[in-house]
């Protein structure tokens, strides 16, 4: 009997403790199911209608992929089809259609969808510098992944809180006035070398994007790490490689933890990549240290590389370092320095081989305050129309043609009130040919609305002028890409005149910056010196 009774109350406690099971299980599911709706369909159907009611309107979410599929589609369908004149400077069509268009069709600022991620894109001058200017700390940068996080870890670019305060005093170290000064005769030598290849040139056509990409390596591979353009050659090589990755998989949506189980051909390449990178990095790393060691050093030196290393010893916790921040800081600083160098080095000089009076007006210039001398610091600063010029090119052809934050709490954005984790774009490419701001020749090429400088061409406004961002999130490297421009474009019309080829297809792309497609092709025609 009483087995019996045992033998009943333990089958009776299993079945309960079955069916608890199930229970939890069954509650958990509807609990992930109800997370998932939730993400997927009714948060994003909520701000919509949140905005919508504030007068912000956009293409509608679609379920999963938002908007990304119509952005591939538009963007596929603009750089197939050749630009509307043969050297057209109104390239917002080409390179952001989605933008051009959806500004047009829902007004100034409109909300779209990557995703499931609400994105506010503004391009009204009040709310960008209200984003950018971040006086209560509320507009952070974005988490990457992705293939940004492997070409740029966490380093400056992508960085928040005390950690970016941290690197960006370094930065600020390593790029601040004497710094400017100090780095001068590694830019010139670097330029010396580039201009001897150019000999075997002369008369003929040269392609001034891959000369570039040559010269902006070598001298942040100099500056910033005491290395030779021939020595960081693989590092960049592969930066390049991961960039191309980078920007194709742009608006390719993929599932969070999908790559843990089932990997791409791209992203199985990226991690092989960005591998190569970091070993690449640490061996430039252990020939600094090996240096020391064999008494060739004093100590790590004041380049970029010396302070990180540096920072990564550093007895104070507060102030120190890790090795991955060593690496990613070099990563990012390969890339920053160089990307946007080379691409305002091309399209400068693009523009100065189609307006060949302006480049007559810059080479006399040059001719005025440095003669044949090698350019020196006190003397790039009296560069004027040269400086109009340059301006002039980072409106029409800036770099970065976006930038992105994300608020932190609920806000309230000019009249606008945006919800927590809401991303904005400010578009900046769209600002910078908006005839609104610039007038009716807004396309064209003008220096001459820099002639009394930024502010004045601005009217008091830099939020409509952002070749290097704004706000304390601005780039620490602008003075040292800008003087380096200066020196390089001032060489170069010592010595020669240069007119568009024949050959030349206008056809910008972007991949991380604006790039030429094809490149720039000229033809170099030396200047004859009297004896």
């Amino acid at each position: 009997m009483d087995h019996s009774l045992h033998f009943l109350m333990g089958s009776t406690s299993k079945v309960f403790f079955s069916s608890s099971v199930l229970v939890l299980l069954l509650l958990s599911l509807c609990l992930a199911l109800a997370r998932v709706v939730y993400k997927l369909w009714l948060n994003p159907i909520r701000i919509q209608r949140m905005m919508a009611a504030q007068g912000i309107k956009g293409p509608s979410y679609r379920f999963l992929h938002g908007n990304t599929k119509e952005i591939l589609t538009m963007r596929k369908e603009a750089m197939e089809r050749p630009m509307a004149s043969h050297l057209s400077h109104d390239i917002l069509p080409r390179l952001q259609p989605n933008i051009h268009t959806w500004v047009d069709t829902y007004g100034p600022n409109y909300l779209y969808w990557f995703g499931p991620q609400p994105q506010l894109v503004v391009t009204e001058p009040e709310m960008i510098k209200e984003v950018l200017n971040n006086k209560d700390k509320n507009y952070r940068k974005i988490k990457i992944r992705g293939f940004v996080k492997m070409l740029l870890g966490d380093g400056l670019v992508t960085s928040a809180g005390e950690k970016w305060v941290k690197q960006r005093k370094l930065a600020n170290h390593a790029f601040h006035g004497e710094s400017l000064k100090s780095s001068f005769p590694a830019v010139v030598d670097s330029v010396h070398m580039m201009l001897e290849k150019w000999k075997d040139h002369e008369g003929k056509e040269i392609e001034f994007f891959e000369e570039f990409i040559f010269l902006t390596s070598e001298v942040i591979s100099r500056t910033a790490f005491g290395s030779s353009y021939v020595e960081g050659r693989n590092i960049f090589e592969m930066l390049r490689g991961l960039a191309v990755l980078t920007s194709r998989n742009a608006f390719k949506l993929r599932l969070p933890g999908i790559s843990k189980i089932w990997k791409t051909a791209d992203e199985i390449e990226g991690e092989k990549l960005e591998k190569g990178i970091r070993d690449a990095i640490l061996r430039i790393i252990k020939k600094r240290e090996e240096k020391i060691a064999y008494g060739e050093l004093d100590g790590y030196g004041n380049d970029f590389l010396g302070l990180l290393m540096q920072a990564f010893l550093e007895e104070d916790r507060k102030k120190r370092i890790t090795i991955d921040d060593v690496v990613d800081e070099c990563k990012t600083f390969y890339v920053a320095g160089q990307e946007t160098t080379n691409t305002m080095l091309t399209w400068t000089l693009f523009l100065l081989a189609v307006y060949t009076d302006w480049q007559e007006e810059a080479r006399k210039e040059v001719l005025y305050v440095f003669g044949q001398r090698d350019p020196y610091h006190d003397g790039i600063t009296k560069l004027k129309t040269m400086t109009m010029i340059i301006n002039e090119s980072l409106r029409l052809y800036t770099p970065v043609i976006s930038l992105t934050r994300e608020v932190s709490r609920q806000d309230r954005l000019g009249k606008l009130v945006v919800p927590a984790n809401m991303h904005i774009l400010v578009a900046n490419l769209k600002v910078h040919h908006d005839p609104q701001i610039w007038g009716e020749d807004a396309h064209l090429f003008k220096p001459e609305r820099f002639s009394e400088g930024v502010a004045k061409a601005t009217n008091n406004n830099p939020a409509v002028f952002l070749p290097f961002g704004m706000g304390p999130r601005n780039c620490v490297g602008m003075n040292f890409a800008i003087t380096e421009a200066k020196i390089a474009i001032s060489m170069i019309l010592q010595r020669y005149s240069f007119t568009l080829s024949p050959a030349y297809v206008h056809s910008p792309t972007q991949i991380l910056t604006t790039r030429p497609q094809h490149g720039v092709h000229v033809i170099l025609h030396p200047l004859h010196k009297e004896e």
